[in-house]
């Protein structure tokens, strides 16, 4: 399991290469945690950063299997740090996703049609070749990284629960690290891509299926066993939110804040508008605002 402790650890790490994301007031008693504005686009950079800087890399370098967002995260961070990387995305990969892993100097090998099939592949890739690999989501250090955003969050407003978009669990993980002690964690999850919800209501990680708007973000057909054991100990609310109403979600995002996030970013927030989550009178909510690396062109309508 990853700790407080390990979260501390990870920031001091990981001190001076991400940056400290804003807080924007969204309303009476909410906010929203811009961490969109992170390097490379989403808040996988810090937990991929503390992963590569917490082990030893050889000569062959890094393999990272992606959705897109933690691919980006690996080849800013190897990029950074000096290290090749090879990253492993499906071919429904977002093209904006796939271009700016190209700009950010990684090798793109686009791997069957979901998340699950190029992670196989990348595994495959890792062991023929020696570089390491790099888990997009199931790795302490990777949480650890990630559970620095609620120390911070921690240091820039009071706040009663957070919200978050859940895909494979590294964020959610990372928060209840962090931040379970003092605050609500409430875990969203679009009705077509429900890991964590489907293992906590059998017990135990299970396969499900994967489709919907969201699905190129939060897209993991299992959840991971560390964001599995650390939510069911932490009993999290876990709610799901339907397509319709994440579409809504990024839509009022620009119309009303000029917040141009993905679809799975904007999950968290329609757990808000859709009544998924409904506060209590005073609950003072932060609404964490994940990754942006999209396609602004449709917001324009």
């Amino acid at each position: 399991m990853v700790d407080l402790a390990d979260v501390r650890a990870a920031a001091k790490r990981i001190d001076g290469r991400v940056r400290r994301t804003p807080v924007l007031a969204a309303g009476p008693d909410r906010w929203f945690k811009l961490e969109f504005t992170q390097h490379a686009g989403s808040f996988k950079t810090r937990g991929m950063m503390n992963q590569i800087l917490a082990g030893e890399v050889s000569a062959a370098g890094l393999i990272a299997a992606s959705g897109g967002n933690a691919g980006l995260a690996a080849a800013y961070a190897a990029r950074e740090l000096g290290h090749q990387v090879e990253v492993f995305v499906p071919v429904t990969a977002p093209a904006v996703k796939v271009a700016k892993l190209g700009k950010l100097g990684a090798r793109v090998v686009q791997e069957g049609g979901e998340y699950a099939e190029a992670y196989a592949a990348a595994v495959v890739r890792a062991a023929e070749t020696g570089a390491r690999f790099c888990h997009a989501y199931d790795d302490p250090a990777m949480v650890a990284g990630n559970g620095t955003i609620g120390l911070e969050l921690q240091e820039q407003v009071d706040f009663d629960t957070v919200l978050v978009a859940v895909g494979g669990g590294g964020l959610v993980a990372g928060l209840i690290a962090a931040v379970s002690r003092n605050a609500r964690i409430v875990a969203v999850e679009p009705v077509g891509a429900r890991a964590l919800y489907a293992a906590l209501e059998a017990g135990e990680p299970v396969d499900v299926g994967v489709g919907g708007v969201a699905a190129d973000s939060l897209g993991a057909r299992r959840i991971g066993d560390i964001a599995f054991g650390l939510a069911r100990t932490a009993k999290i609310d876990s709610v799901l939110v339907d397509d319709a109403a994440i579409v809504e979600a990024r839509r009022r995002l620009w119309d009303e804040h000029r917040l141009v996030v993905e679809h799975g970013t904007a999950a968290a927030q329609a757990a808000l508008i859709s009544g998924a989550y409904r506060p209590e009178p005073g609950e003072r909510v932060v609404v964490l605002l994940c990754g942006a690396n999209t396609d602004p062109a449709d917001l324009a309508t």
